[in-house]
């Protein structure tokens, strides 16, 4: 096999447009170590799983033992190629993306990977930011449509009413709203600090609706630049751009005779509100570099932390789309708005996360309670989901005590933990746990969208960048419903 000019120098960025999928894991099979070596490297910084395969045999055995999200494939692999293995990886599994990846891209191998069902065809040496590109639109088109299977396995028994922890009147209401508009067509804008739980109210919906045996598509638009957006959405057809070896669908065909749950809406650039407009009015669309108008039959959802008349106000939304959206609003109220239902939710974590993890039923003692009622919760339900989970890991028995929350719940600061720890500590080292403390917070609070944080913190997304990494900050996020 010829030498390959490795693009180790090339330049390597963190983006916001992989924020929903560094989650997923990707094989690469490839016999040629220094290939290996430079993918693992790019993939890793950019926060994929990645594990790897020498051969065909190899790769084989490992999708038969492990689930992926991608896999990238040499053409010219020792024993079985690339594109003799390309088929049995399919018969495996139909769904899972496949991009090839060698030095040899002549057109017939182009056009016979794509045959194949590879999702795309990449040269070496390849581009880094073009790869990059590439792999997350491929995980996230893979995402929507496993959470798609699942959700017809077990929509009913999760995604219902009684899924929807809450016994407040304010909740109450929000049922009651939820119930009258589940079984229209209507448009429903969802409104609601982070955290309140706006895509199980949209889940709830489509549960609720004439829809449900159909897709649920949901899309974060917020984490995602305007090209990829727009591309995910409405699909595209071979050529469109450098990479678009073959036709894609987008969400929209995705979401067919369903819905399509458009998370934090507000962030959508003007040029991709305009489309969405046009789908929302005529119900058409057309592929990225298409010229043929498709149909589809989609019902739109969407969701919002942000007060979408100020953002009309100030022109950063489009007026027209606000008013197609807000035909039917469901206000979420914050949790410190509906404190009745903390002791249900906290009792609803505890089960849960005893299960999980293999414990006794967990209870939480008096004062442990009384802390979470009193304590105003910024990050919502998601704050207190996090705070109980930590409580359930930590204890050794069967009562959850006040110690075993979060400090800044239970009236503990970091200077006394640090103080406790190391009498010795300096200012300097107490600031750096206030810090590090500070930025966990509010990237758990964002669900580890580092875009989101940076912007509540009111700094550039590189300064943050650079704090998580000197003061090692782990990001995790959670994907349970």
């Amino acid at each position: 096999m010829p030498e390959v000019e490795l693009p180790l120098n090339a330049p390597v960025f963190a983006s916001a447009a992989n924020e929903n999928f560094t989650d997923a894991t990707i094989l690469v099979i490839d016999d040629e170590a220094g290939i290996r070596e430079s993918l693992e490297v790019l993939l890793s910084l950019e926060g994929y799983a990645v594990k790897m395969a020498v051969d065909g045999e190899e790769g084989l055995r490992m999708l038969d033992q492990d689930s992926f999200d991608l896999v990238l494939l040499d053409l010219a692999l020792p024993g079985q190629s690339g594109l003799e293995l390309l088929p049995q990886i399919k018969e495996r599994q139909p769904q899972l993306p496949v991009i090839m990846i060698t030095a040899y891209g002549t057109v017939d191998n182009v056009v016979e990977a794509v045959r194949a069902g590879a999702e795309n065809f990449v040269q070496k040496p390849w581009d880094n930011e073009k790869l990059l590109a590439d792999i997350r639109s491929a995980v996230a088109r893979h995402k929507a449509e496993e959470e798609n299977l699942q959700l017809k396995r077990t929509l009913k028994q999760r995604y219902n009413f009684s899924n929807i922890v809450g016994k407040s009147e304010i909740m109450l209401k929000v049922f009651d709203l939820v119930a009258q508009v589940a079984p229209s067509r209507s448009t429903v804008l969802i409104q609601g600090e982070s955290g309140t739980g706006k895509e199980l109210i949209a889940k709830a919906i489509h549960a609720n609706s004439p829809r449900k045996d159909k897709p649920f598509v949901p899309i974060n638009t917020g984490a995602m630049p305007s090209e990829l957006l727009e591309s995910t959405l409405f699909g595209h057809v071979k050529g469109a751009f450098t990479s678009a070896v073959a036709s894609k669908k987008g969400l929209f065909e995705v979401a067919h005779g369903g819905t399509l749950f458009l998370d934090e809406i507000a962030t959508m650039g003007m040029d991709t509100q305009a489309k969405i407009l046009r789908v929302l009015q005529d119900r058409r669309f057309m592929h990225l570099g298409g010229i043929q108008e498709i149909q589809v039959d989609v019902r739109i959802l969407a969701a919002t932390n942000v007060d979408l008349r100020k953002e009309v106000r100030e022109g950063r939304f489009r007026e027209d789309l606000f008013y197609r959206l807000n035909v039917i609003t469901v206000d979420l109220p914050p949790l410190r708005a509906r404190r009745e239902d903390i002791p249900p939710l906290a009792n609803h974590f505890l089960e849960f996360y005893a299960n999980e993890n293999g414990l006794a039923p967990r209870k939480l003692s008096a004062d442990a309670l009384r802390a979470l009622i009193d304590y105003d919760w910024p990050g919502n339900v998601r704050e207190l989901e996090n705070s109980i989970e930590r409580g359930v890991v930590l204890s050794s028995g069967p009562i959850i005590g006040s110690d075993l929350l979060p400090g800044h719940i239970n009236g503990r600061t970091f200077q006394d933990a640090l103080l406790e720890h190391n009498p010795n500590a300096s200012l300097f080292d107490i600031l750096e746990v206030i810090e590090r403390r500070i930025i966990i917070e509010k990237l758990e609070r964002c669900n580890g969208n580092q875009t989101d944080a940076a912007e509540q913190f009111r700094i550039p997304l590189s300064t943050l960048n650079q704090k998580i990494k000197r003061l090692n900050i782990e990001i995790r996020k959670k994907s349970r419903e």
